[in-house]
């Protein structure tokens, strides 16, 4: 059993459903969501993205090995990506600042007679 289909499983004993249950409301057959569950079948990522959104989990959860927290792990990366984008607008910002200042200079010189 891979690690998909033991996140699979957890969230839907968690939910306190049977395989039939969710197999219904997938509108699949219970061998064909058994197999998924069981990691027999590979699952692509549409049939993946139906169980996550049944399930109320995110893809992310369903694919996430044991102790991982994909939530958090995604906010560490987003918040990473805010300061490195951060920095940049202040790079900009100090740029547009030098280009207004020589655009001046030069102007003050071509008006010396």
């Amino acid at each position: 059993m891979n690690t998909i289909s033991k996140n699979i499983k957890r969230f839907r004993q968690k939910k306190g459903w049977s395989q039939r249950e969710v197999a219904e409301q997938l509108n699949i057959s219970i061998p064909a969501f058994s197999k998924i569950e069981n990691g027999i079948t590979d699952i692509n990522l549409k049939r993946l993205g139906q169980i996550a959104v049944l399930l109320e989990a995110s893809i992310m959860d369903l694919m996430a090995t044991d102790g991982e927290n994909p939530q958090s792990k995604h906010s560490m990366h987003v918040n990473m990506l805010k300061i490195k984008l951060a920095k940049k607008e202040e790079e900009v910002i100090d740029l547009q600042r030098r280009v207004i200042e020589l655009y001046e200079e030069v102007r003050l010189k071509n008006k010396k007679p």
